[in-house]
């Protein structure tokens, strides 16, 4: 999915990329549990490092490698944490307003 999707009516969950952090694949591995959790009602984006999509959004939202941005409906920028968060820390953190 394409950074392009965040603010387009649903809630967008981005994590930081970096290929060269053993948390990255963790975290991935748990965004997808919260994916199968769900479903439609929320993105799951990738942001890698080093690629031109990524650094565009990590530099606009001054984020920093397996760190978790989350975005309202609009796009605005609501939460920002680092990983790693469980598939259930996730779900709460985007539902119920979890820290």
């Amino acid at each position: 999915m394409t950074h392009e999707q965040i603010g387009t009516g649903l809630p967008a969950l981005v994590f930081i990329y970096d290929p060269n952090l053993v948390v990255s694949i963790s975290q991935t591995e748990q965004m997808n549990k919260a994916r199968d959790d769900l479903g439609d009602q929320v993105l799951f984006l990738i942001a890698k490092i080093n690629t031109p999509e990524g650094d565009q959004l990590i530099a606009e939202h001054q984020a920093s490698a397996a760190e978790i941005l989350l975005f309202d409906t609009s796009g605005r920028l609501i939460k920002r944490q680092f990983a790693l968060k469980n598939s259930s820390e996730l779900i709460e953190w985007i539902t119920l307003g979890g820290p």
